[in-house]
């Protein structure tokens, strides 16, 4: 799925900045990433809610279609680290498993 790609993403991005005094802010943006505003809206919501990402607010009203994020100082959490790992293995382990088929066959 393309949000997950997006997750990762985005993970990814905030896991790099963790060397850096300061950093574009601007990697995040829904530009940046190619995503349209409302699907950015939810996914940065669903990132800082579940807490895999910190340094953020989520202002809904009844009156939005999507949740506005403010975005103050984004971090990437520990859960958001494991995320990013547990990821990584399974992408190894799918292309070893690829592998291994393909030799059989």
């Amino acid at each position: 799925m393309e949000e997950f790609k997006s997750i990762y993403k985005i993970l990814s991005i905030l896991h790099k900045s963790m060397d850096f005094e300061d950093w574009d802010k601007k990697l995040l943006s829904h530009e940046s990433l190619n995503l349209s505003l409302p699907k950015w809206s939810r996914i940065m919501s669903m990132l800082l809610k579940e807490g895999y990402i910190s340094g953020g607010e989520v202002l809904e009203s009844f009156g939005d279609f999507y949740p506005r994020i403010k975005l103050t100082r984004p971090e990437i959490t520990l859960k958001g680290l494991e995320y990013l790992e547990e990821n990584s293995l399974m992408k190894k382990a799918a292309r070893l498993i690829q592998g291994i088929s393909n030799i059989v066959k």
